[in-house]
């Protein structure tokens, strides 16, 4: 079975298909300016470019795993969340707290979906 990455770097690939599944790296916002909302909103765009780029989108994701800096932002996060994810296809999710390398950044999201 053929494995096929994108956006290939030194460290990591964005995205690996395998055998019509997408896997995405954990996406993290660019703008670490912004609150938990408007970080949790980047990813979120980074994700819906990545899964489209890869034959998919958000309403085929299997699983999702989200890292937040602040467990006290949760209700922000979600809320953000709650804005983007279709009604009907809310996938299967976990969000834990975690320590981050840049203290700046406040999120990351990493998703499973199927490819179309």
């Amino acid at each position: 079975m053929n494995i096929t990455r994108l956006h290939i770097g030194d460290t990591l690939s964005e995205v690996a298909i395998h055998n019509g599944t997408v896997y995405l790296a954990g996406q993290i916002a660019e703008d670490t300016t912004q609150n938990i909302q408007g970080q949790t909103r980047e990813v979120l765009g980074h994700i819906d470019r990545l899964l489209a780029e890869s034959g998919s989108d958000k309403t085929r994701i299997l699983s999702c795993q989200i890292f937040i800096a602040d467990v006290n932002d949760f209700d922000g996060m979600n809320a953000a969340w709650n804005e983007w994810v279709p009604e009907g296809h809310t996938p299967p999710r976990a969000t834990v707290g975690a320590i981050f390398p840049d203290s700046k950044r406040l999120i990351e999201i990493i998703v499973v979906a199927a490819s179309s």
